[in-house]
């Protein structure tokens, strides 16, 4: 009887990115300054905006580093950051690595914090409080007073990520973003509680497959270049 079965029997299947889907790589910014009481960040478009702390310059050229020696390599087609310099700052070195420019997609920026933006969240999250607490119990930024509702980010985020996909379609895009962003990415790809992956690393990297009927998660917080930093 005739088969077309291999003589060595069927391996296990491997996952290949379907045709048309766009694999991203999330990349959260470096370490930022420090942020001082009473000293709050400058605002861009009411969102903080510091800059690279030298720390995060080291991890920025690590991610330049980590890529370029890959499996991801050259195959990475474009490179995206947002309105916000720490995202950009952190992408130079990969940009210069791959003779690449920079495109900006301010839908990826961090979440507003309303009342706690500036750098004033670090404090805060510190200090802990009724409000903290809420923010871990449940899982919504828009319970810091005057913070982004929900609802927007989401569909900011979906917009930000829908266009990216839309334009690189079966290609590999780095796109530099920011840990509430990140963290929200991978709840609406797992469909898990929204601050279940709110930890993602400064310089790490996450890879997501975005493809018409959802997202596939296919890693999480990579941060094996920077382990002795």
């Amino acid at each position: 009887m005739a088969t077309d079965r291999p003589p060595e029997g069927i391996r296990q299947l491997r996952f290949e990115r379907p045709a048309g889907a766009t694999s991203v790589l999330l990349i959260r910014h470096g370490e930022s300054v420090p942020f001082r009481p009473g000293e709050p960040f400058p605002l861009v478009g009411g969102h903080g905006d510091p800059a690279l702390d030298p720390r995060g310059v080291c991890q920025a050229e690590r991610v330049a580093e980590r890529l370029r020696r890959s499996r991801f390599g050259e195959k990475v087609s474009a490179i995206y950051v947002t309105n916000l310099q720490r995202t950009a700052q952190t992408a130079a070195p990969l940009a210069a690595a791959l003779s690449l420019e920079l495109h900006v997609e301010s839908d990826l920026r961090e979440v507003h914090l309303g009342e706690w933006e500036g750098g004033v969240y670090r404090s805060k999250i510190l200090e802990g409080g009724p409000i903290a607490t809420r923010l871990m119990e449940e899982g919504r930024w828009d319970v810091i007073p005057g913070a982004e509702a929900d609802g927007i980010l989401i569909d900011r985020i979906r917009g930000g990520i829908g266009r990216i996909a839309a334009a690189h379609p079966d290609e590999l895009v780095a796109a530099f973003t920011h840990g509430g962003i990140i963290g929200r990415v991978m709840a609406e790809a797992t469909g898990c509680r929204p601050l279940s992956f709110s930890g993602a690393a400064n310089g790490s990297i996450t890879e997501v497959v975005v493809m018409a009927d959802g997202w596939a998660v296919r890693s999480y917080n990579d941060t094996a270049h920077l382990e002795d930093l």
